[in-house]
């Protein structure tokens, strides 16, 4: 690479969709394209990821395939074979399923929409595969980016300098990067925290997921693969009160799990807790742009919704997959990957689908974080009539499971 900066697209973050990014690109120009993730925590590893799963969509498998790291994370990886939704309040005795997908829930026959992934072994095979593919990994932030023509100039935390072509901002919610290129944000926080812990149960759960509306929130129980101490392992996200947290989660572990266990039932025996419970504010947040000179951004540092559907993470995949798709093909092209055509193209493939989600998100969670009896008898109704109209439920299950024929080609399985 020249002193121009061309040909080089720094990532500033090593979350999973900048890491799928980097890897994406590598693969695609190999050593046509330098390519460097820069982030502190590369230098403690995956341990702060430990304990943390996801609901990754099809989409998103289809392109871990096509990047060559769903075999090594396939081990950890445990397929949703169904869902069941029920709305009833804590004290209630029977919580009634209104809404299944047990018929439903692939989006091919043998595909299922959704498998549940532990954090920690899908980062590390992200890294492996990184390293592997040539990807600089280097343990260090990027304190200052100035445009300046056809390169941005970065000074790295380090002091170091050096130019790129195009610098994408992974570095989260509260991105330093895009508050420095002076984007905008639009956004508020919910009077609700979310709960995440890993639950380990005596009975097995089948691949079914359960998704629990209470007035305060939902609290989803998600399938695991088999393991721990009592052989069965599930993750929950509990939607909680921001102000009742710390009454909830305050006392000693015992007391800790007995409001778990309310909250969970009984269908799975006894529980343990096997890690966690962390608490995190919940926030809805959506950047004005998606990109400035020679700069885009790109999973949190773009957008943050409610986990109400649990697609925060598959919207992150669907940003990297569009970049990586509009990158190559202004490269084969012979052109400049940090042109402002090329990020435009970006920002007009994720805006309207990210707002969708966020807009879908905001509206469930405010439908059902409430106790109100009419609202949750119209709500039950309308529960009750997806679950007796199987296209409208196939068109649910296609949306959660990221299938879109006009997607990025990653997400159909397609190369760059």
């Amino acid at each position: 690479m020249g002193g121009s900066g061309q040909r080089r697209v720094v990532v500033a973050g090593a979350g999973i969709p900048g890491l799928s990014l980097a890897l994406a690109l590598k693969q695609a120009h190999g050593p046509a394209l330098a390519v460097t993730i820069c982030d502190p925590g590369l230098a403690s590893g995956t341990a702060r990821h430990r304990g943390r799963a996801y609901a990754v969509a099809a989409g998103g498998r289809r392109m871990f395939e096509r990047l060559g790291i769903w075999d090594a994370v396939a081990k950890a990886a445990e397929p949703i074979r169904d869902m069941a939704v029920s709305d009833s309040r804590l004290t209630d005795p029977v919580r009634p399923v209104f809404l299944t997908f047990a018929q439903d829930a692939d989006v091919a026959p043998g595909e299922p929409f959704a498998h549940m992934v532990e954090a920690e072994p899908l980062v590390e095979a992200l890294l492996a595969a990184c390293a592997a593919a040539g990807v600089a990994l280097d343990p260090v932030g990027i304190v200052a980016a100035d445009p300046a023509g056809e390169a941005i100039a970065l000074t790295r935390s380090d002091g170091t300098q050096e130019t790129a072509s195009l610098l994408v901002a992974a570095d989260g919610a509260r991105s330093r990067l895009r508050e420095a290129a002076g984007i905008g944000w639009v956004g508020w926080g919910y009077p609700q925290s979310g709960i995440v812990a890993t639950i380990g149960h005596e009975r097995p759960h089948g691949g079914r997921a359960y998704e629990h509306f209470l007035p305060s929130g939902p609290f989803a129980i998600l399938p695991l693969v088999a393991g721990g101490e009592l052989g069965h392992r599930s993750s929950i996200v509990w939607t909680e009160r921001k102000a009742d947290v710390a009454a909830l989660l305050g006392g000693g572990s015992d007391e800790t799990l007995a409001e778990i266990e309310r909250r969970f039932g009984h269908g799975f025996g006894r529980i343990v807790l096997e890690a966690g419970p962390s608490a995190h504010p919940l926030a809805f947040g959506i950047a004005r742009r998606f990109r400035a000179e020679r700069l885009a951004l790109l999973g949190d540092a773009a957008h943050v919704i409610h986990p109400i559907a649990g697609q925060g993470l598959n919207l992150g995949l669907a940003g990297a997959a569009s970049l990586a798709q509009a990158v190559t093909d202004a490269l084969r092209l012979g052109l400049d990957p940090g042109a402002p055509d090329v990020l435009r193209a970006y920002e007009r493939d994720r805006r309207f689908d990210t707002l969708a989600m966020g807009a879908m998100t905001d509206g469930l969670n405010r439908l059902f974080s409430t106790d109100a009896l009419p609202v949750r008898l119209a709500r039950d109704l309308g529960l009750g009539l997806v679950d007796r109209l199987p296209g409208l439920k196939r068109l649910f299950i296609g949306q959660a499971a990221a299938r879109r024929g006009d997607g990025p080609r990653l997400l159909r399985g397609q190369a760059l």
